[in-house]
């Protein structure tokens, strides 16, 4: 096996078919990693959250990495990491548009509210479910993959 890096279309072709990300975030020198649902749409990634431990942090420190697999099997992987900035789509009138934007791409996948709208029990205590639609802006994509040798 060897790993090449992928070619910028590649990147964008695997960010297209992509749907459940890693994103990374960092608070006082302590990352964070939390799967969630993401779309590509060309110099953004858009994804939908619960308040919580992510959202906090990435106001914060609003500079982010997500990262995407495809794993056929130990020998037979594709990896794209995408670094950029959150940026949250509040409920304000200025956000109105890019918040319905996000939610028609996200919609258009089944169950796309999971993992991010779902009830969470953390320290026994229950979540509120108070809906946060943020986006990515993308900022460097890069990519890896196997090639048989």
């Amino acid at each position: 096996m060897i790993i090449h890096e992928m070619t910028k279309q590649e990147v964008r072709e695997m960010l297209e078919r992509a749907s459940i990300g890693r994103l990374a975030c960092a608070s006082n020198n302590q990352p964070y990693v939390v799967p969630l649902r993401f779309v590509y749409n060309r110099v953004y990634l858009y994804s939908f959250t619960t308040l919580g431990q992510k959202i906090e942090w990435m106001r914060e420190n609003p500079k982010v990495c997500v990262e995407f697999d495809e794993i056929d099997g130990t020998n037979e992987w594709k990896s794209v990491v995408v670094t950029g900035r959150f940026e949250e789509l509040t409920n304000s009138p200025e956000h109105a548009g890019e918040r319905n934007s996000a939610h028609d791409l996200l919609s258009r996948s089944a169950e796309w509210w999971q993992p991010g709208y779902v009830k969470t029990v953390i320290r026994e205590q229950e979540r509120p479910l108070e809906p946060v639609y943020f986006r990515i802006s993308i900022v460097e994509t890069s990519g890896h993959k196997t090639v048989k040798a």
